[in-house]
């Protein structure tokens, strides 16, 4: 058995989405299409983020007439920093697999590639 990942793979979606634009803001029904994640594991995921300094979130500023305002969010500096270690070393994991074997898959297959 290969040693434990610091992330879930569902938080690994998560940051691979959060990836794609480090700096800019992003919110939860975007990231839930991104990712596939329902909003039970979604946003769980992102209060855990937070608290450990890795997602800043805040309220929209302008909200969409006729809409509630949504939270945003985004990577720390701290936050990128460890994703694309993370999603780096998963890539590598993923490299090491002997031919012939097959990595254990979740729902949705491993953490994703960094692009």
């Amino acid at each position: 058995m290969g040693a434990r990942t610091e992330f879930s793979p569902q938080t690994m979606w998560v940051l691979a989405a959060l990836c794609e634009q480090p700096s800019g803001w992003q919110h939860g029904y975007a990231l839930a299409r991104q990712t596939g994640l329902k909003s039970g594991t979604l946003y769980p995921i992102l209060i855990r983020l937070a608290d450990r300094g890795l997602v800043e979130a805040c309220w929209q500023e302008e909200p969409v007439p006729g809409r509630p305002r949504r939270h945003l969010y985004r990577l720390t500096a701290d936050g990128f920093a460890r994703a694309t270690a993370a999603l780096a070393e998963a890539e590598l994991a993923r490299s090491e697999v002997r031919p012939g074997t097959s990595p254990r898959r979740g729902r949705r297959g491993t953490a994703p590639a960094v692009s």
